[in-house]
């Protein structure tokens, strides 16, 4: 029972690695379009293409929270009593990229815009580089069965910089490629060319890093540089196809299926980490089953989930449906 929810969790995980970290990427790329003047297309395909979407993929993350917090009470406490501050600086930045998003659209002075477009670029940064520096420390085994672990070397050490870095980039790939083929959909080729010559860049300096990051998972956290290279191999070599092959159509400008290709790399690469990971939640000291709630717990969590895949899934494949078709959106450009 144990792992059956484990895998509901590490599918939110996943769900939200692709999806929200697709919006984070967006503001990386809108954090450097440039001056109001250089920047302001690329923004507006940014700000039109999130606005029906941002909220909705922030489920995820409540998803894996709750069921984090439910199925595996002990894992949650300890990791919530060491690396709160990533959490802490991770959850602000929500709050901050939410209402610079929010309000910079309602402003109309250009230092105000400014402001608030300068807190949802700089905290669309932040947030998924302390979700990755935390995924770091949860792997490194750097946060204590009992809790209250070191508050800053459990997420300021090599395989959290890693991770944290890794995360940053996935996201602005995930996001370029997006943008890509969003562009091309409303016939811009302008921003096609600008979104596809930087999904190009995202991609090639997230390959070099994940390539470096072998050695240094190598020296930091070897058990999972062993699972990485072990039973997770196939994984990880799928990634790396999925990674070259989306590379590979945005050179040929071939967009047709790329953003899944591109969605899919970055989720085997989660699904990945967390082969590598089993059976252990922390570290290599505590097990999913060490970590778990009673069974009469699980099953109501496993029920929940199921209740929830029925209700809310086919609403969010709507919802991305109709975003896809342009049938929802923020209007034109004066609104």
């Amino acid at each position: 029972m144990a792992d059956v929810v484990a895998v509901f969790l590490f599918i939110g995980v996943i769900a939200y690695a692709v999806l929200g970290g697709a919006d984070f990427g967006a503001g990386f790329w809108d954090l450097i379009a440039g001056g109001a003047r250089r920047g302001r297309e690329p923004r507006h395909l940014v700000d039109s293409s999130l606005a029906p979407v941002w909220e909705a993929n922030h489920t995820w993350l409540i998803y894996c929270l709750v069921v984090l917090w439910s199925g595996f009470p002990t894992a949650f406490a300890a990791i919530t009593t060491t690396l709160y501050i990533p959490l802490v600086l991770a959850l602000l930045g929500i709050v901050l990229r939410g209402a610079g998003f929010a309000f910079r659209k309602a402003t109309i002075s250009t230092p105000e815009q400014r402001l608030y477009g300068a807190a949802f670029a700089l905290s669309s940064v932040l947030t998924p580089y302390c979700f990755g520096a935390i995924a770091g420390g949860l792997a490194s085994g750097r946060v204590p069965t009992a809790g209250n672990g070191d508050a800053v070397s459990s997420w300021v050490n090599p395989t959290s910089i890693l991770g944290g870095v890794l995360a940053v980039l996935a996201c602005a790939y995930l996001a370029a490629t997006y943008l890509t083929v969003e562009a091309l959909r409303r016939d811009d080729h302008t921003l096609y060319r600008y979104f596809r010559n930087r999904a190009l860049a995202a991609g090639a300096v997230t390959g070099a890093v994940s390539i470096a990051g072998i050695f240094v998972l190598q020296a930091d956290a070897p058990r999972l540089f062993a699972h990485l290279t072990g039973r997770a191999l196939p994984l990880v070599v799928l990634a790396a196809v999925g990674g070259v092959l989306g590379l590979a159509m945005l050179r040929a400008r071939r967009t047709f299926g790329v953003r899944a290709i591109a969605a899919g790399a970055v989720a085997l690469v989660v699904a990945g980490w967390g082969v590598a990971q089993y059976p252990y939640l922390l570290g290599t000291h505590l097990t999913l089953t060490e970590a778990a709630a009673p069974d009469a717990t699980l099953a109501v969590v496993v029920g929940v989930a199921c209740v929830a895949a029925v209700l809310i899934v086919p609403s969010l494949l709507l919802l991305f449906r109709l975003s896809g078709r342009g049938s929802v959106g923020v209007g034109d450009r004066s609104s």
